[in-house]
């Protein structure tokens, strides 16, 4: 694995230069034809993870080619919930190409989308050629980009790269994640995201780990932002809970403007509301009140944010 992390490392930075170029203006068909794939590359590196998983923070280190099962209880071929036409997501991305997964990486207590991630629907098996035509229709049909959303996209990174290997139309990739995921992981999407939507709800203490079950929360997810700012285009869902302002709204915000700059992109949610095993965390039994909604705005100025959204 070692010599494959180190020819993944030499041809991300190829692929970013000449992402550069092509930004700059370059035609891409001027360009040589290479002998060797670098997705390729990323679906090798895929394969051997799956073999002992740690596409998550978690690393439980289970061989799913072998029916092993983790944490996520994700296998080897990919369960799917929904594929929709979604026009409820941020103004820029609509209409959005959704697809729903099966499975996640943390157990929100306040989840909702809690049938999805805790596997209490069947979902539908889709092996990777078939989701590349699911993918194509969706383009076809006149959506924006594919959202790779769940429960969490994570658990099957592999199998969407085996997916895309197989797209035959240019569809922006939407990479819709908890943003609990490995560094191995964060290294495989750079060159396979183009829009990285990602969650960013708890401060540095405990209240990821008390709400979410996601120790060094904090660390994870501060680290996956940093790395998703190089490689793609960012844009921030801060979903803002009850009496949590003060312990993981205002951290978040103030976080964001000094690592990622003002202009970051952020969608302050209001939409929490208590869903699955919410009344046992008890400031989370209510929803959100005005006051504090108009809080989260405040503090979202005093932060310097000049690009958010509610």
């Amino acid at each position: 694995m070692e010599e494959l992390w180190k020819e993944h490392a030499k041809r991300t930075g190829e692929f970013c230069k000449m992402e550069q170029e092509i930004d700059r203006g370059k035609d891409l068909q001027e360009m040589l034809t290479p002998e060797k794939s670098y997705f390729d590359l990323k679906i090798e590196i895929a394969n051997r993870i799956l073999q002992n998983c740690h596409f998550c923070n978690r690393k439980c280190g289970v061989n799913r080619m072998a029916s092993g099962l983790g944490y996520c209880a994700c296998g080897n071929v990919m369960v799917v919930s929904s594929i929709f036409e979604h026009v409820g997501e941020e103004p820029e991305l609509v209409p959005s190409g959704t697809i729903f997964t099966m499975g996640c990486t943390m157990r929100c207590r306040h989840c909702q989308n809690w049938t999805i991630s805790q596997w209490m629907e069947p979902g539908t098996t889709c092996k990777p050629r078939d989701m590349a035509r699911e993918v194509e229709n969706l383009r076809l049909s006149g959506c924006r980009n594919a959202n790779l959303v769940g429960g969490e996209p994570t658990p099957w990174l592999q199998q969407w790269l085996e997916t895309f290997k197989h797209v035959s139309v240019n569809v922006p990739v939407v990479w819709n994640s908890n943003s609990y995921y490995s560094p191995e992981t964060a290294q495989l999407l750079a060159g396979f995201a183009d829009v990285y939507l990602l969650d960013f709800k708890y401060g540095p203490g405990g209240c990821a780990e008390r709400i979410s079950g996601a120790p060094d929360y904090w660390g994870v997810c501060t680290y996956n932002h940093l790395e998703a700012k190089k490689h793609g285009e960012l844009i921030i869902r801060v979903l803002v809970l009850p009496n949590h302002l003060e312990c993981c709204t205002k951290p978040t915000l103030t976080w964001i403007a000094e690592n990622l700059g003002t202009e970051t992109r952020v969608n302050l949610m209001f939409q929490y509301r208590p869903e699955w095993r919410a009344h046992e965390i008890p400031e989370l039994r209510r929803r959100l009140s005005e006051e504090e909604m108009e809080q989260a705005v405040q503090l979202a100025e005093k932060a310097g944010l000049r690009n958010f959204i509610t």
